[in-house]
């Protein structure tokens, strides 16, 4: 099997990025993006999918985070499209539920090479650590508008913003990780009947 990795730069007058990842890795991650809360979510995406992911940002922070957390879901997005490469053989559907103490969340995805997000997430605090956690919808569309992929996210339930958000990012990964896997029955095979995603 090809190794599935991609390095995609992304440079504006707002933002410059890098991005590494690594499809078949084994949770290792490194960032510098001057986003503390942004940073930790990205490691539970690297972690429990079971990818390695590099990222380094550089952005107009004195402003606010908007810029970065938007430009690194896109940039994410960007390479994870490329890592994934033409599809064939995997499995193309995944899905995750991951409870964290009083909240659950549930992430499924389809890399149908079709974006589409629905996100229901009733936040209980606007902030956590600093963070506006409105920025969490514009990454996810970032990623997804670029990853070509359709994804659905809801926070079952949850108290602690901290645990919602942290629930979901789980469930993320591990929902990627799945869909990402290599399936022996469909080996050489795209998945659909379209015969392209």
């Amino acid at each position: 099997m090809a190794e599935r990795k991609a390095r995609v730069e992304r440079n504006t007058l707002e933002t410059q990025i890098t991005v590494d990842i690594n499809l078949d890795g084994t949770g290792k991650s490194s960032f510098d993006t001057g986003v503390p809360f942004l940073e930790h979510m990205m490691e539970q995406i690297a972690r429990h999918g079971m990818m390695d992911l590099d990222i380094v940002s550089k952005g107009d922070l004195h402003i606010d985070d908007h810029h970065t957390v938007e430009d690194v879901g896109i940039t994410l997005g960007q390479a994870f499209k490329q890592a994934v490469g033409d599809k064939k053989g995997i499995c193309r559907y995944g899905h995750a539920y991951v409870p964290m103490d009083e909240a659950l969340s549930r992430v499924a995805i389809d890399l149908s090479g079709r974006p589409g997000l629905i996100m229901e997430v009733p936040f209980t605090r606007a902030v956590v650590g600093g963070f506006d956690v409105d920025l969490f919808e514009e990454f996810f569309r970032g990623f997804i508008n670029h990853a070509m992929v359709t994804v659905h996210i809801d926070n079952l339930r949850g108290k602690n913003t901290h645990h919602q958000i942290e629930t979901v990012f789980k469930a993320f990964g591990r929902a990627l990780r799945m869909a990402v896997e290599m399936d022996e029955r469909m080996a050489g095979v795209t998945p659909s009947t379209k015969g392209l995603l």
